[in-house]
């Protein structure tokens, strides 16, 4: 594996050092290794919980870049994602998600666009603070490459739709606008826009439901796609999931970049 860069002109390995955490590139077999490992907790738990040990990998880890977040006493990873940075005019059609759904109309969309990819959060671990000191380094990423389009997809665990009603009636208030919503293309799809629209019979508890993630990525005004992909593999439901940078509320993206200048 070739050593990680940061996109643009960000060389430095470190990103953010806060409190008991801190934010790097992966820049070793071992580092990737590591991420691997978690995200096969993370995405593959059923095999986890046996007490079977692996790696989550695929082909599209060697052209990406991958963060994580360890506890800065112990060296413990936390959190790990990965990016693809998709500089302008390159399209957009070879990446993870493109495999999936038909992202042929994001072509048009001016300027760079970084995908977000097997984000994950070990499941011993459940400050809040891991999450916020991520969205700080992909603010500083995001800012560095002068990205305009950030987009992934958001997982809920378990397969079926039906496990999933609650937060997929309120996903129907973030459906995407214009042309730029993505064709399905996967095998097996739900296309839950279909459904009747009417309010999820506990709100509260969609809300909950809903991935702290894709929660995170409809609060700065995000949009998810039309349909839901059912992955038997993994045993997940997954949108494809928008960030328009320049949408994003200046309030909610001055926050961000508070936490991306912090260093302390």
């Amino acid at each position: 594996m070739q050593h990680f860069h940061a996109p643009g002109d960000l060389k430095q390995p470190l990103l953010l050092a806060k409190g008991q955490y801190r934010v790097r590139y992966a820049h070793t077999d071992a580092d990737l290794a590591k991420a691997q490992a978690l995200r096969f907790r993370c995405f593959l738990p059923r095999q986890a919980a046996t007490g079977k040990t692996g790696n989550d990998h695929d082909a599209f880890d060697a052209q990406c870049q991958h963060i994580l977040v360890e506890n800065t006493a112990t060296a413990q990873l936390v959190c790990c994602f990965r990016l693809q940075l998709l500089p302008k005019g390159q399209t957009v059609t070879q990446g993870y998600s493109a495999q999936v759904y038909d992202l042929s109309a994001l072509d048009a969309f001016p300027g760079a666009k970084l995908e977000l990819g097997r984000f994950c959060i070990d499941p011993d671990w459940s400050d809040p603070n891991i999450l916020r000191l991520a969205w700080g380094a992909l603010t500083q990423i995001v800012d560095s490459a002068n990205v305009k389009l950030l987009f992934g997809c958001s997982s809920f665990p378990g397969a079926n739709p039906r496990h999933h009603t609650d937060a997929l009636a309120v996903l129907q208030n973030h459906l995407a606008t214009g042309n730029l919503n993505p064709g399905p293309k996967a095998p097996e799809t739900y296309r839950f826009s279909d459904e009747p629209r009417s309010q999820p019979a506990a709100p509260n508890r969609a809300n909950a439901t809903i991935p702290a993630l894709l929660r995170t990525y409809l609060a700065m005004g995000g949009w998810v796609s039309d349909h839901a992909v059912i992955d038997r593999g993994l045993d997940t439901l997954h949108v494809f999931t928008v960030v328009e940078i320049d949408k994003i509320p200046p309030a909610r993206a001055r926050a961000l970049r508070a936490v991306a200048r912090s260093g302390d």
